[in-house]
Formats: C-alpha cells, structure tokens, sequence
C-alpha cells in the first residue's frame, strides 16, 4: 500500500471508530454525493501538499468542512470544531504503514452554503505529517 492510500486508511479510521460515531455527527469524504444534505454533516478532505523526509512520508493539511443550520450563529461549528480537536489536535496515530502526527488546527467562519442556503459552512484546517516505513 502506498503513502498517500495508508494516509488516507489512517484518518479516515477516526472518524469510522466508535467513539467518533458516538458524536452522532454524519462524517463524509470529499466527493461523495449526498442525496439529503439538508441536515448537519461533516466533509472531510485530505492534502498531503509536501515531501516528507522520505519518499514514503508526506505532509499537508487536513480540511474538514462543518455544515450547519443557518440563522443560528458560529456555535455548533464552533462545537464540533472543539469536537474535532479532541480527535486530531496534538495526536498521533501508529500503524503498520507509519504514523500520523496532528499539530496546529484553525477554524473559520464561511457562511452560507452556496449549494444549500439553509447550511452555514465552516471550515476546521488542521496540519499533518506522516511519517510512513518503507
């Protein structure tokens, strides 16, 4: 398996473990169509966006989209914002393929959704490396 496949296995494992799914907050990938997306949900996009120190290692940013009801304030991003660097910020993950080390994270304040005015979208950066074995 190769970098960017483990990186994307790894992360994707929080948001399939139990505890994650115990926030009872709807977790997507980036580019999987929704057929009702009128309620809360998370989108998930990962850009591995540098060499790492090896040709089995990368380094970027992990992008997660936080949608929301409109017309009731930053909070519940804000909340699941809190929720997600619970999860990631200043964690590391170990696996067979490597490990994924979470650092900084930031959340800003979009608006409305251009594809549907009744969400209000946010969005939660947070940087990685991972540190793959050859």
């Amino acid at each position: 398996m190769g970098k960017f496949e483990s990186l994307e296995r790894d992360i994707f494992s929080i948001f399939d473990s139990t505890a994650w799914k115990s926030e009872n907050i709807k977790t997507f990938p980036s580019n999987f169509k929704l057929k009702n997306s009128g309620e809360e949900f998370v989108r998930i996009t990962i850009l591995p966006s540098s060499k790492g120190l090896n040709r089995v290692s990368a380094a970027g940013l992990v992008i997660a989209d936080i949608f929301t009801a409109a017309g009731n304030g930053p909070r519940r991003a804000s909340t699941i914002a809190d929720k997600l660097d619970k999860y990631l910020s200043g964690k590391s993950l170990q696996t067979g393929t490597g490990t994924t080390q979470f650092v900084d994270s930031s959340l800003s304040h979009k608006g409305a959704d251009k594809d549907n005015p009744t969400l209000y979208m946010s969005s939660y950066v947070i940087l990685f490396n991972f540190f793959g074995v050859s």
